[in-house]
């Protein structure tokens, strides 16, 4: 196969990933129908962990003492992206549309940028500072629907703070995904990030079958985890892995973004959502603030 063939099929995974990746707007906002929403980060992130055990197992039973050293830091990494990131999208999906979700979460790079500078020293010039302010307008734009009544009076879609904090959840699994060496192969690393992600569910499951609400094993269950586990988890990780290391980090994050426009069409098409103005404003001031707050970096690469 020439270079270039090899380059269009690299470059065409920032278009496919993000189909498997929105989908999981999809399972929260329509699985949450069948399955509670914590019940389903559960045990999304069970079925992950048993799917890829069996390629992972003899080499991390080899790593064990890996694990005994790195154990703290995986279980942060699975409570921050399989906890928070899983089970706050499904929270939101009760009282929120895919669109919104779409948008709220594609803010992360954001705080990355935010979080990194607060506690890693990293610089932030004011380029980077009108980019964060453009962007978190956007967000709050779309939080408050355009309707400034409804921050003065603090009412909003309980929702959309949810994602909100998705948004953030990611922000900090990202940095310290980053931040963290580890010796482990990718594939081991997902298998025990999923392992602590279902872990720190565990609690908040049992919690939730006791005082709110109890999970049904019925047809629609299987079907909805399993999906939630293999669409959204496995295939948006592993193409996201290919892209990554044929296009590079800059490049692939381009996928989030290219993400929220999927995730919009999955609203329109399944959930019959309808596109406001304030999507429109809300979409322009997060892409025109992740622009002015990642230019530098592109340039650098």
């Amino acid at each position: 196969m020439s270079t270039k063939t090899n380059n269009l099929l690299a470059f065409s995974l920032l278009f496919i990933q993000p189909i498997f990746m929105a989908s999981n707007l999809v399972v929260a906002r329509g699985g949450v129908e069948y399955v509670p929403p914590i019940s389903l980060a559960f045990w999304r992130w069970t079925v992950v962990f048993f799917i890829l055990l069996p390629f992972t197992y003899v080499s991390l039973r080899k790593s064990y003492k890996i694990m005994k050293k790195e154990y703290k830091k995986l279980f942060f990494l699975g409570a921050t992206g399989c906890g928070v990131c899983g089970a706050f999208p499904f929270l939101a999906g009760q009282t929120t549309t895919v669109t919104n979700m779409g948008i709220i979460y594609t803010s992360s790079p954001v705080f990355i940028i935010l979080i990194s500078s607060i506690f890693f020293n990293e610089k932030i010039n004011l380029t980077k500072i009108i980019g964060l302010i453009a962007c978190l307008i956007g967000v709050f734009a779309i939080i408050i629907k355009g309707d400034l009544s409804l921050l003065i009076n603090l009412n909003f879609t309980i929702g959309d703070l949810w994602m909100l904090a998705a948004a953030i959840g990611w922000a900090l699994y990202s940095i310290y995904l980053f931040y963290w060496k580890t010796k482990f192969e990718i594939f081991q690393r997902f298998t025990l990030i999923a392992f602590f992600g279902a872990v720190s569910l565990l609690p908040f499951y049992i919690g939730e079958e006791i005082f709110f609400e109890r999970t049904i094993f019925s047809k629609e269950f299987f079907m909805w985890v399993i999906f939630a586990a293999v669409s959204p988890g496995i295939v948006a990780f592993t193409l996201y892995t290919m892209a990554q290391k044929k296009l590079g980090a800059s490049l692939t994050g381009f996928t989030l973004y290219i993400f929220t426009i999927y995730g919009a069409i999955y609203g329109y098409f399944l959930f019959e959502e309808k596109l406001e103005n304030y999507h429109l404003v809300g979409t322009i001031l997060v892409f025109f603030g992740i622009y002015l707050t990642k230019k530098k970096n592109v340039q650098k690469n």
